[in-house]
């Protein structure tokens, strides 16, 4: 019983310090989450609020204008075909 005792003690001695940094780790971990969630939905709203936004700019740049259009068409001219020879 003597030499289970000093395993038990052993293992007590060389895994306590890990396992109570691993279980502070947690500790800390869940307090950041605690204030990381409601960061995380503000930065969703801010992102949501962004693309309807972006939506919206985009869409109105996008309009057509309603009617006519003038094409401004270049005007027809005298076209001189340069394989034809000109007489005089």
């Amino acid at each position: 019983m003597g030499t289970a005792a000093a395993a038990v003690a052993a293992c007590a001695v060389c895994c306590a310090a890990p396992l109570i940094a691993v279980l502070g780790a947690i500790g800390a971990a869940a307090t950041v989450a605690a204030v990381w969630v409601p960061a995380l939905a503000f930065v969703a709203v801010a992102a949501l609020l962004g693309a309807v936004v972006i939506r919206r700019r985009r869409r109105a740049a996008c309009q057509t204008v309603v009617g006519p259009v003038d094409l401004n068409l270049p005007t027809l001219r005298n076209h001189r075909d340069p394989a034809t020879p000109t007489s005089r």
